[in-house]
């Protein structure tokens, strides 16, 4: 089986380009491709496949080879990836993912532009926001990120009673900056911090426009482990947000075959 190798700002993914349906990977099986000691090694596994209405579908599982929600930076690797295959002319697309319909522009220098389907609601768990920006996000502002143990406490909230019942939640600890936020992600279903995370930067992102109490569109700069990406947040006439893009690298690392 050919598969390729992406990361976006050092999330990393294998993408499989399954149009024909040739590949129906097991649980077990997208698990060990994905373990980093006897397999390839990656966050997450990204299938393209057709869609009817849609350039492509974007099909996403975990590392632990569920079937999951929205990834951000899995699916700047898609639009990437769908580009390189000649699957879409031009640099717009329009693609099919967990959570819907989502747009994508390829910048310069290999960046994408992702619209991201997000819950402008949001509720509160202390003094932390609870919001859904394709995949359930906990965020929560602190100082000194660098010292957070993320692995021991992002999992003592992930595992938590009240998240653990509705299948977990992605859990983000954000530090304010001078030039924006630094975001730093424990993420269900890798069940680890990862590098960087697309939905849970975007949650951090909105939260950071709620809690400064911001009211008209904004470029914020986001910084991660892997790299840096920039969340758009579109406000219409009536101060509402209307569109939150995601903004930020996408890289093919190499091309492999792989036996299964």
């Amino acid at each position: 089986m050919i598969f390729y190798k992406y990361h976006g700002t050092g999330n990393d993914f294998i993408l499989i380009d399954n149009r024909e349906q040739q590949r129906i990977l097991s649980k077990q099986q997208i698990m060990f491709m994905c373990e980093q000691h006897f397999g390839i090694g990656a966050d997450g596994l990204i299938f393209i496949e057709n869609h009817r209405s849609s350039d492509f579908e974007m099909v996403y599982h975990n590392s632990d080879g569920q079937r999951s929600t929205m990834c951000g930076n899995g699916a700047r690797c898609a639009v990437l990836f769908a580009k390189q295959l000649g699957i879409f002319a031009g640099n717009s697309t329009v693609f099919f993912a967990a959570d819907g319909i989502h747009h994508a522009n390829v910048l310069e220098d290999d960046h994408i532009a992702l619209t991201m389907n997000v819950n402008t609601d949001y509720d509160m768990h202390g003094t932390a926001f609870i919001m859904n920006t394709g995949s359930p996000q906990y965020v929560r502002f602190t100082y000194n990120l660098d010292s957070v143990n993320m692995s021991k406490e992002g999992r003592i909230i992930r595992n938590s009673a009240q998240f653990k019942k509705s299948g977990g939640v992605n859990v983000n600890f954000v530090e304010e900056t001078k030039q924006g936020i630094f975001v730093r992600t424990y993420e269900r279903g890798v069940e680890s911090e990862t590098l960087s995370c697309g939905t849970g930067v975007t949650a951090s992102s909105l939260a950071y426009y709620h809690k400064e109490k911001l009211s008209k569109s904004s470029l914020i700069k986001v910084e991660t482990l892997g790299g840096n990406l920039q969340v758009q947040i579109e406000v219409n006439d009536d101060k509402e947000i209307s569109t939150v893009w995601l903004i930020g690298p996408a890289q093919e690392v190499f091309i492999g075959e792989f036996d299964i």
